[in-house]
């Protein structure tokens, strides 16, 4: 028994974080995509929204979601790429946070759950099955030499 639990943990170690990180990268860009799809659906009744119920201090609520929708429709196709998944994790961290802490302070065990996720794309990028990584291979990539000496 313990033989096959030792097994069965080794088999789940050697699980590639590229192959964890894809369905976190979908998961999370579905969240704000589908957000981002619904305030276009109807950009008066967002308007209110950011108006009526959102409320963020300091900002007023036309430009509050008009960078709303900006982030969650750009941020989502850049995680699905897997294309400057760091800095897209930081953006959508940091609008998860205003959403905690100015909006919707009750829902953290949702919020909790998407800082999760994010926290390892932004700590860990996302995987070998993305543009960043084709991008970091392709860059490191030694020139011809130009002549010998």
């Amino acid at each position: 028994m313990i033989a096959t639990i030792r097994r069965l943990r080794g088999a789940l170690d050697a699980v590639p974080y590229s192959l964890l990180a894809l369905p976190l990268r979908f998961a999370i860009a579905t969240v704000f995509w589908n957000s981002a799809m619904t305030k276009l659906a109807n950009w008066d009744t967002a308007l209110s929204l950011f108006s009526d119920e959102y409320q963020l201090p300091l900002i007023p609520p036309e430009i509050a979601a008009s960078i709303a929708v900006s982030i969650e429709l750009t941020t989502p196709v850049l995680l699905v790429l897997g294309l400057m998944t760091r800095p897209a994790a930081l953006v959508l961290l940091g609008m998860t946070a205003t959403i905690e802490i100015f909006v919707y302070p009750q829902a953290w065990p949702t919020h909790i759950q998407w800082a999760a996720m994010l926290l390892v794309l932004l700590c860990r990028g996302a995987g070998a099955a993305s543009l960043d990584h084709l991008l970091a291979r392709w860059s490191r990539l030694d020139p011809a030499p130009t002549s010998a000496k």
